[in-house]
């Protein structure tokens, strides 16, 4: 296949640092601290290894598909029928995936700055931007998001070396006090969002070049980072148990920051963060869904048909009290988000392989035909 790819590998890692790091670096930490602890980077550094391996499975999906559509390839291995069943199980968990970031960050605003602005109408209005965002194709979305993602590396520097005189270190002793179940419990968090990756194999056919393992492993590397930056400056700065407490960790770091003796409150900085972030994060999923659906080349069928769904998706998980909210989303949907991607890579490693296996098969029958009928020629003549 001659891949006529419009974005570059160095845009799917500056992509990645968006739409899967706004996840590791402000939802899964509070869930980290409550299972893991003060041993939360263990966690994360345990659930980085298990990715990694499993990494593989992806490069394998990656280079088996040769790079094609997987939708296509995916109709053209398991047939028509078997291919829309996944696909459409898939869009539907993105639209979900989606709406959660969107619940969540909804509920950030309204307790943070906005408490007094109604929640639909804040809902309204960011979801038509972002919507917006994702009719406008992948290459769009890729360039917004390296324009905004400056900001928010340089902010995020910002605030971690600000904050290094309030740090004490000594609070992330003793190590493994509780021994390494808590780790192994806590480890599946930070993977529920490294196992997004996977995510990349809906967009590779519009990548330049082939990716290798390496550039997953980059990338993971880089998630990893995003991770435990937040979370061990959470525990430095507030302690474990008061760390654990709190329902934006990554937010409240931002309420110590100072510049000299005068110069406070600059939490400001955050919003533009998690606001951004949020954009490209729920853009990106909507655009993969339209793209599995078919959608992606019409404005108005994004419009029409995908926007209702998941506007009415976000409503009801608005309905829902904040605490139940939290309680699914930290203890079930996170989880639940592993366990989908894991099934799903799984799934298509199969297909990859079975469809190796009978390539191999039509190929040596072939072969052996082709035989058959020289030798027959020569008997002839």
């Amino acid at each position: 296949m001659k891949n006529a790819g419009t974005i570059s590998i160095l845009h799917v890692v500056f992509l990645t640092m968006t739409f899967i790091g706004l996840k590791n670096h402000v939802t899964v930490i509070p869930s980290i601290l409550k299972s893991a602890g003060r041993d939360g980077w263990a966690s994360v550094l345990l659930g980085a290894f298990v990715t990694f391996i499993w990494l593989f499975l992806i490069v394998y999906v990656h280079n088996k598909s040769n790079q094609e559509p997987i939708k296509d390839w995916l109709k053209q291995k398991i047939g028509k029928v078997g291919s829309s069943i996944v696909l459409y199980i898939t869009a539907f968990y993105l639209l979900l995936l989606a709406a959660f970031t969107m619940r969540e960050t909804l509920l950030w605003v309204s307790t943070t700055f906005l408490q007094k602005t109604p929640v639909v109408i804040l809902l309204v209005i960011y979801a038509a931007l972002i919507i917006f965002l994702a009719t406008l194709g992948l290459q769009t979305i890729v360039i917004v998001n390296v324009f905004v993602l400056t900001g928010v590396v340089i902010f995020g520097f910002f605030v971690a070396f600000v904050n290094i005189k309030v740090k004490d270190y000594e609070l992330l002793r003793p190590f493994f006090e509780h021994g390494l179940e808590p780790v192994l419990m806590g480890a599946v968090y930070p993977a529920s969002g490294f196992v997004e990756l996977l995510l990349l194999l809906f967009i590779h056919h519009q990548i330049q070049n082939r990716m290798r393992w390496y550039h997953f492993a980059i990338m993971l590397l880089i998630l990893v980072g995003l991770t435990t930056g937040p979370l061990i400056g959470a525990i430095t700065e507030f302690g474990p148990s008061e760390a654990a407490k709190q329902r934006y960790p990554a937010y409240e770091e931002w309420g110590l920051a100072t510049i000299g003796r005068f110069i406070e409150h600059i939490d400001f900085f955050s919003i533009y963060q998690w606001l951004t972030g949020t954009f490209l994060r729920v853009s990106l999923i909507l655009y993969i869904c339209s793209d599995i659906l078919n959608m992606s080349e019409d404005k108005k069928q994004i419009w029409t048909k995908l926007a209702p769904p998941f506007f009415f998706i976000c409503l009801s998980l608005i309905l829902l009290k904040d605490n139940v909210f939290l309680d699914i989303n930290g203890k079930y949907f996170l989880i639940s988000t592993f366990l989908f991607f894991i099934i799903l890579s799984l799934f298509l490693s199969i297909v990859a392989l079975a469809s190796g296996k009978s390539s191999k098969k039509d190929k040596d029958k072939n072969d052996k035909k082709g035989g058959e009928e020289q030798s027959n020629q020569v008997k002839t003549q």
